[in-house]
């Protein structure tokens, strides 16, 4: 077979120069991690090939047969790995090596830190492993043809500015890598240590890894050679699926090295479940939860997670299909025994099964985190630093496992007054006051919004805890938890607070004293106000501030309006109209009492603005004209001087 030649010379893509530059100066701490990652490539081309293959028989083109083959040459100073998967077409080189054609990689340079062991574990994640050759090569070698194509590419390229790519021949579908070795980089010309390094990290790859061996000459008694010296075959791993195995014949580090094979990771995962279901829908699952979160975890489009097989044969690994979004961190397999082979990713969408085996799954990984948080605080601890906010959003879209979730949920609260979120609601529920009926709450723009919000002075002064949500996904979490273990959830800043049951003696008598008539002093602040607020009423929740902000039990929460508008939607665009919020007074407080008795309307209106737009500010919120609420100021302190 013979094809038309076609050679040219490229640039490289301005992040590959950099992620070139990064591993040419070794940023992989652990050298031998190239062999893996090639590995792994090859394993992902001959999952393709088998996918392809069920709706194309022809792909195989005569030979069925999968594997992947390492061999080296010590006078040439080279290691080759061949696969004989699916194979790459000429657009497809460029595309997958010339450039980094991913929606993430804004994300990725931004996490590179400098530190050498820690952008090393980028890598992997980032699906780049290819660059890695160049840990060890200065030049590498790379020729492919598609199956069920003839046109064959070679591309080559020193890891420098620029790489030449053309065309060649090639009998066999698949690719072959070349790695042409720096100086000093001998140790890899040595095939106890290639095995070695392939039984370390890719034992698990479920297709034949085979290198050749010497089998020296056999003799008699005599010395009379029997057998002459020969090459042969030898598959170096077990070459079986992992996840297929009795969980008794497998050991924590085969867990971890299959974990950090399909989840693009290198570090060991915080937690696996491995599991086979039996009965009308009979599948095997093996998934994990990673020690911390990928650097694409926000990016929607990422499809990375977990891989569907039908029997051992790759399908699809389009997460969504598997595991809903909240759970998105979750890297494993799921291998299914009744789906038809023939079976294409649209029927999947619609398809019975798959949800039986995703609710399945998603009951075993919620299971898994139950068990963590109950019987590893510390390790739990360390999962929702990192998986947190992610989980939050469980409550939102998962109303059938609502309630689980709610379970596993961690908060701040003036229980301890830290920022890290450790209080979970039962814990909450457990230290509720007596004759207390609420779960009480507050949300904030920042932890330090929350914790020192006005709202929470009636709390504390009574030892009511409050829990502190300052995360995004708060407001919408709270809009979907109204309850938890027959409690309701109260915001602390929304309508009329009941907590006359447990006020003391000394309460009721304070608010007796303190039950003066201020009907004149609230008509003229509404009227000074005028449609900045829907009501100014006395207050019940303030002990040291003079003023405060409230909306009403069924409005947006003045923080989500805020939100709201920082993406660019106004209440009006959502047909909301925007809420007026409350104005509520202390009658306790030295400055509204003292404005009480004001009878100068232009100083009176003065001092009421002045403490509508603090109490703006103490929510975390912005003034529509600071300067203005500067000049009263100035002014109020300028009479005050006099």
């Amino acid at each position: 077979m013979t094809v038309e030649a076609k050679k040219e010379t490229l640039g490289f893509q301005t992040e590959v120069k950099h992620l070139l530059h990064l591993m040419i100066n070794s940023l992989y701490s652990n050298k031998e991690i190239f062999l893996r990652e090639l590995i792994s490539n090859g394993s992902d081309a001959a999952d393709k090939l088998r996918f392809e293959a069920l709706s194309n028989e022809s792909l195989y083109e005569g030979n069925s047969d999968l594997s992947i083959r390492v061999d080296f040459d010590k006078d040439e100073r080279t290691i080759t790995i061949a696969d004989s998967g699916i194979g790459m077409t000429r657009e497809e080189v460029q595309d997958h090596i010339g450039t980094i054609a991913k929606s993430g990689t804004k994300q990725f340079f931004e996490k590179l830190t400098g530190d050498q062991a820690k952008d090393s574990e980028l890598i992997g994640q980032f699906g780049v492993g290819f660059y890695s050759a160049f840990i060890v090569a200065d030049k590498v070698t790379l020729t492919t043809r598609k199956a069920g194509t003839k046109e064959a590419v070679r591309w080559i390229s020193a890891g420098e500015g620029d790489y030449t790519i053309e065309t060649v021949d090639k009998e066999t579908r698949g690719t072959e890598i070349v790695l042409h070795l720096k100086e000093g980089e001998d140790e890899f010309l040595d095939g106890y240590r290639l095995r070695s390094i392939i039984k370390k990290f890719s034992d698990h790859i479920s297709l034949p890894i085979i290198m050749s061996q010497d089998i020296p000459a056999e003799t008699d008694e005599d010395g009379k050679e029997t057998a002459p010296a020969r090459i042969e075959d030898e598959t170096v791993n077990s070459a079986s699926a992992l996840w297929t195995k009795s969980k008794d014949d497998i050991s924590d580090d085969d867990y971890n090295e299959f974990y950090k094979h399909v989840g693009h990771d290198f570090q060991d995962p915080l937690a696996h479940v491995h599991s086979k279901v039996e009965g009308v829908n009979e599948y095997t699952l093996l998934l994990y939860v990673p020690a911390r979160a990928p650097f694409d975890m926000w990016d929607r489009d990422a499809k990375h997670g977990v891989k569907l097989y039908i029997r051992k044969v790759f399908i699809t690994d389009d997460a969504e299909q598997l595991m809903p979004r909240y759970l998105r961190f979750v890297r494993g397999v799921i291998d299914a025994d009744t789906l038809p082979l023939n079976v294409s990713r649209e029927i999947l969408q619609q398809s019975k099964q798959i949800s039986t085996i995703k609710a399945g799954a998603v009951k075993k990984v919620l299971g898994l985190l139950k068990s963590m948080a109950k019987n590893d605080a510390e390790k739990y601890e360390k999962f929702w630093s990192e998986f947190g906010n992610v989980i939050k959003e469980g409550v939102i879209e998962d109303h059938k496992n609502k309630d689980a979730v709610a379970k596993l949920l961690r908060f701040s609260s003036t229980y301890t007054d830290k920022e890290k979120q450790d209080v979970a609601l039962a814990d909450y529920v457990e230290r509720m006051k007596e004759g207390q009926e609420k779960i009480y709450y507050v949300t904030a723009d920042s932890f330090s919004a929350a914790k020192n919000s006005p709202h929470l002075e009636i709390f504390r002064k009574k030892g009511v805890e409050v829990i502190l949500m300052a995360d995004r996904v708060d407001e919408w979490l709270i809009s979907n938890l109204t309850e938890f273990d027959g409690k309701s959830l109260q915001s602390v800043a929304k309508g009329e607070l009941d907590l006359d049951k447990l006020d003391t003696e000394e309460d009721k008598k304070e608010k007796e004293e303190t039950s003066k008539d201020f009907e004149a002093v609230l008509k003229q602040m509404k009227e000074v106000l005028g449609e900045k607020v829907s009501d100014v009423r006395v207050t019940n929740r303030l002990t040291d501030s003079p003023a405060c902000l409230v909306t009403g039990d069924n409005e947006m929460s003045l923080n989500m309006e805020r939100i709201m508008k920082e993406a660019g939607q106004s209440m009006d665009m959502m047909g909301m109209g925007g809420s007026k919020p409350i104005f509520e007074i202390n009658p306790t407080h030295a400055l509204v009492t003292n404005i009480k008795d004001e009878a100068d309307d232009e100083r009176f209106a003065d001092i009421t603005n002045i403490l509508f737009d603090q109490a703006i500010l103490s929510e975390g919120g912005q003034l529509d004209d600071p300067s203005a609420f500067v000049h009263k100021l100035n002014g109020l302190l300028q009479s005050l001087l006099k």
